[in-house]
């Protein structure tokens, strides 16, 4: 890209200056395509890692007590989950949401909020039913079912069920009480089966394909799989452009290939540095402290402010997580949940697994349910798997005992202290890490700057 393009005498483009402006052009429209349907190729492959430990639209449902074996975009370990996806192609279908402590959305391939269900959601965790619309289905409706319009072929429905009391068994129950038929009583139907998954190792994430020339194999996937949105028509024009379209075969062309494969590792490498080094002002949740706000538009799901896509905060929410919902990007009292995001100590230094810190947090935290503190790999985005087997200390579990004076100490590190008593998380030499603080039903003391985390301090090795 920083050859200069040269002219004939007559003022036409010579050989060179014909290959550099096409290769420059091309490989523009591929990192601005790979950025807009980074979510869409980890939506496939949530949809492919859930296949290949058992999980099938419309057949077989899941649930499992995460852990950090199970790998995903910062999945957390707070609270159960259950994946419960569709396929549209049987036609519009009636999802049975039970009463209870349970939070969720329903998403399109690509992660684009449809609703929020549960406590979240229109039936306010009182159970409900809830009708999906398939594209092309202009209208439909089913006496006390809420109606919501799918764009893809398959939704990904995930549930959450909050352990009352730290009942983890409980929960799980609850989830495996949600129900899915076909609208059309004379759809070839046989109601799906539940398996257990807590244990199982599996990966949801897209770590295999981002970066690499499977990338655009996963997205050619998607447009013929899927179909696209609104939002997509402009990005799969200049996919056409460089040879990928639905139900085609993958380009052959070279030069083309070669322009793809810079693009992957172009593209992965800039939202990198957008989610784990963000230069954003509006990232900041205090001046003085290392946090940042994990969602840069609590808004809406859309990203949008003033009908304008922010395509920064959009590319780094999805690069570092999965699932858009206004639940959880709201930064108010009362709200479902709250996320705030560190890489770094008290001093700005990338928080490094070979050393040892403390995280001091003021309690009570202000929260009506429940928080959470989540250690990430930066490698991967997801839990950190180490020995101990655990990346998150939880008020509902391992802090339960420690929550009673003016502050609770937490410890991070390759090696347990001396006396551990279960505040501590185990880190690894050599790897970079970052964590998630949760606060879910986040009251007015989160937002007003009454009350604060601090900052991870460096233990002395004196």
């Amino acid at each position: 890209m920083g050859e200069q393009a040269s002219l004939t005498p007559e003022g036409f483009p010579d050989a060179d200056a014909v290959r550099v402006a096409y290769e420059a052009s091309d490989l523009v429209r591929a990192i601005t395509c790979y950025k807009h349907f980074f979510p869409a190729v980890s939506g496939i492959a949530i949809l492919r890692g859930s296949e290949k430990v058992g999980i099938l639209p419309n057949r077989v449902f899941g649930t499992m007590d995460t852990r950090p074996a199970q790998v995903g975009l910062t999945l957390n370990s707070d609270t159960p989950y259950a994946p419960v996806f569709l396929d549209l192609d049987l036609g519009p279908m009636l999802v049975d949401i039970p009463a209870g402590p349970i939070v969720g959305s329903m998403l399109n391939v690509d992660q684009s909020w449809v609703t929020d269900v549960g406590i979240p959601g229109a039936d306010a965790g009182a159970g409900g039913r809830y009708l999906v619309l398939p594209r092309g289905v202009l209208h439909k409706e089913v006496e006390g079912a809420i109606t919501v319009r799918a764009a893809s072929r398959h939704v990904l429905i995930g549930l959450r069920a909050i352990p009352v009391d730290g009942d983890v068994d409980a929960a799980l129950e609850l989830l495996r009480e949600t129900r899915v038929t076909p609208l059309d009583p004379e759809a070839s139907w046989q109601e799906p089966r539940w398996i257990e998954l807590s244990g199982i190792p599996q990966d949801t994430s897209p770590n295999g394909v981002q970066g690499t020339p499977a990338f655009w194999e996963y997205l050619r996937d998607y447009l013929t799989i899927e179909g696209t949105t609104e939002t997509d028509a402009p990005y799969v024009a200049q996919l056409a452009e460089l040879g990928i379209r639905a139900g085609q075969p993958m380009p052959q062309d070279e030069v083309v290939r070669a322009v793809l494969d810079r693009a992957a590792v172009g593209a992965d490498a800039q939202m990198r540095v957008q989610s784990l080094a963000d230069r954003r002002e509006d990232r900041v949740a205090w001046p003085d402290r290392q946090w940042e706000w994990v969602s840069l538009r609590p808004e809406n799901a859309l990203f949008q402010l003033d009908g304008l896509l922010d395509v920064t905060a959009r590319e780094t929410w999805f690069y570092q997580a999965i699932a858009a919902s206004p639940a959880m990007f709201r930064r108010v009292a009362g709200g479902g949940s709250l996320y705030w995001f560190s890489a770094r100590d008290s001093s700005g230094a990338y928080l490094d697994g070979g050393k040892e810190y403390t995280l001091e947090v003021p309690l009570p935290v202000p929260g009506n349910l429940f928080w959470s503190i989540t250690v990430y790999d930066a490698r991967t985005r997801s839990q950190i798997l180490t020995e101990q087997g655990e990346a998150a200390l939880r008020s509902l579990f391992e802090l339960d005992d420690h929550l009673d004076g003016e502050s609770v100490t937490l410890h991070f590190g390759p090696t347990a202290p001396a006396n551990d008593d279960g505040t501590w998380i185990q880190t690894i030499p050599g790897v970079g890490w970052f964590v998630y603080f949760r606060i879910y039903g986040p009251t007015e003391a989160a937002f007003d700057g009454t009350w604060r985390p601090n900052d991870f301090e460096l233990k002395s090795r004196d």
